[in-house]
């Protein structure tokens, strides 16, 4: 993770557009000028975060959207799973833990829906036999002037990809998404909207596609001029900020990158 974004920065400066791996390492000023180089030379950085393109919380987002869940008033989000020894001496060096390895993926979903935070504050343990100290363990919570969102993300959770979860509780309805990946869900509208009726509803979802196939279908759109990305340079600041924040790092002020960015943050 240390040589994403100078690795990237060498990829903007030979004018390519490119896909990099998330979290976009540990200093937002580094992203920060990495974003403000590929705007000034009209290039497209698009961050790997796993459910953007997932039909399930694409789907969400249409929904909110289009008001039918109504005002989103708590969000609650899980991500775990076992990590092998190998894995976990990789990252200790890393001081953001399980949030920034993995619960980062949700924290980009929470900041589509809700936007940038105005408080975050992070709970860490080191749950582990191995008593490394390494923060396995976390949870954060992100306050929104109408909403709470928990997020929580394990590195020691046995089946913790099965029970990875997305639940958005609004005043019109709730959708829980439940597994995250090959996606189902179960919808409750308070009334009818399109195609969804009111009351409770199992949605399925086209099973096959890989991971990041809608990434790169859609990154070949915008690099050919049909659309522009929907994820913009702002949205990456915020949530680079909000897992920093969340993974209990020390952060740059938003409202500075913002100004130097020459966007109007939100909450500045």
């Amino acid at each position: 993770m240390k040589d994403l974004v100078p690795s990237a920065a060498r990829c903007i400066a030979a004018s390519k557009h490119i896909h990099p791996d998330k979290p976009a390492g540990e200093s937002l000023p580094a992203l920060r000028r990495l974003l403000c180089d590929a705007t000034a030379r009209r290039l497209t950085v698009q961050m790997g975060y796993i459910l953007r393109y997932n039909p399930a919380f694409e789907l969400c987002r249409n929904l909110i959207r289009e008001v039918a869940i109504g005002e989103i008033f708590s969000t609650e989000a899980a991500m775990g799973k076992i990590q092998g020894d190998a894995e976990r001496r990789a990252l200790a060096p890393y001081r953001g833990g399980a949030m920034f390895e993995l619960g980062c993926h949700v924290i980009d979903s929470v900041v589509a829906i809700l936007g940038r935070p105005e408080k975050v504050t992070p709970q860490s343990r080191s749950s582990s036999p191995l008593k490394d100290g390494f923060p396995d363990n976390q949870t954060a919570v992100l306050e929104y002037p109408s909403a709470i969102v928990t997020v929580r993300s394990v590195l020691v959770e046995w089946d913790g990809g099965a029970r990875r979860q997305f639940v958005v509780c609004g005043t019109k309805g709730t959708m829980d998404i439940r597994p995250i990946e090959h996606p189902e869900a179960r919808l409750t509208l308070s009334a009818a909207h399109g195609e969804y009726k009111a009351g409770k509803q199992t949605l399925t979802f086209p099973k096959g596609r890989g991971r990041y196939d809608g990434d790169f279908e859609d990154l070949a759109k915008v690099i050919r001029g049909e659309k522009a990305l929907e994820f913009s340079p702002a949205h990456d600041l915020a949530v680079h900020e909000t897992i920093l924040r969340a993974s209990g790092l020390p952060v740059e002020s938003m409202c500075d990158v913002g100004r130097v960015l020459g966007i109007q943050m939100p909450n500045c």
